[in-house]
């Protein structure tokens, strides 16, 4: 029998696998099709103080070997998650901790939806995780992920809202992933999610237009998958911080790339769209890789890649 427990900064996950924000809902609205039981945890999208309307139509848009997206994360404020979305989830069968995706205008916001969520004293939820790749409207528009200093500063003022596991979500389109990871840990994160969607656009080559109403969007699916395992390598080496990876996990062997890369748990994103079911194969999948080669523990596998 394989140990498939993990944990992730304090986040206690009876599998290493999960479901990646934006991808799965609330985490409820999957409950009568997904084999909860083998899942670690489960993000829910994007959640910020009020409610957002998100983006114009296109916001999707199907490319080789992936999809860029501009949802623009709509969502319904933190209110209506924690009442309704919260409540829904309670009656998921066997269902694994939720990790809430937060996100802001300012800081403050930031801060302030952490501590809601904490205060609101949910069994369900387990950690929280930081989407920095959000604009700050404060600095004119730039990402809060995309200065170190910045990074640090609304890093800090989460950790000081909430106790939960703090996971920061980094952004792949940066020089070098280290001053980002150093300024998390400096911070007090607890863990990190590697890699978000990567900027891209589409163009409709008839009408000389943008296909999303955005203009630009994020890349995600089989096409960022290798990319996504050299971000998790690099931010490895320089961090004792446990990683939660993704980018184009579509079958086991994509996440045991991850793990031996580094990261101790891994998240099905754009994979759940055409097969709802990817998850739990893939948790089948490393169990069945640890069994064939020896290893008694899922933990054994991570940062397992030989140098030599």
């Amino acid at each position: 029998m394989v140990n498939m427990g993990t944990n992730l900064g304090g986040l206690a996950m009876r599998s290493p696998v999960a479901t990646a924000s934006g991808t799965f809902g609330y985490g409820h609205e999957y409950r009568d099709i997904v084999d909860y039981s083998k899942l670690g945890a489960v993000t829910a999208k994007g959640v910020r103080m009020e409610a957002w309307p998100g983006n114009a139509m296109m916001r999707h848009a199907e490319v080789p070997g992936g999809l860029v997206n501009a949802i623009g994360l709509q969502g319904m404020g933190v209110k209506h998650f924690l009442e309704r979305d919260m409540f829904m989830y309670s009656m998921v069968k066997d269902a694994p901790p939720v990790i809430v995706n937060v996100w802001g205008g300012t800081e403050d916001e930031y801060a302030q939806v952490a501590e809601t969520i904490s205060a609101a004293g949910k069994p369900q939820i387990g950690a929280i995780e930081m989407n920095v790749s959000c604009p700050n409207v404060k600095a004119g528009g730039h990402t809060f992920g995309q200065d170190p200093k910045v990074l640090f500063s609304v890093v800090s003022k989460v950790r000081a809202a909430t106790k939960l596991p703090l996971i920061v979500k980094l952004a792949p389109n940066v020089p070098a992933i280290a001053p980002y990871v150093q300024a998390c840990e400096d911070a007090g994160a607890d863990a990190l999610s590697l890699i978000n969607t990567i900027p891209a656009m589409v163009i409709d080559i008839e009408k000389r237009v943008p296909v999303l109403g955005n203009r630009t969007g994020g890349l995600s699916g089989r096409c960022v998958h290798p990319a996504a395992v050299k971000v998790v390598y690099d931010a490895h080496r320089v961090t004792k911080l446990p990683i939660l990876a993704m980018g184009g996990i579509y079958e086991a062997k994509d996440a045991i790339e991850f793990m031996l890369a580094g990261a101790s748990a891994v998240a099905i994103g754009t994979a759940t769209f055409s097969a709802p079911d990817t998850a739990a194969k893939v948790y089948d999948g490393i169990v069945e890789y640890c069994e064939r080669h020896g290893f008694g523990s899922v933990g054994e596998l991570t940062g397992a890649l030989c140098e030599s």
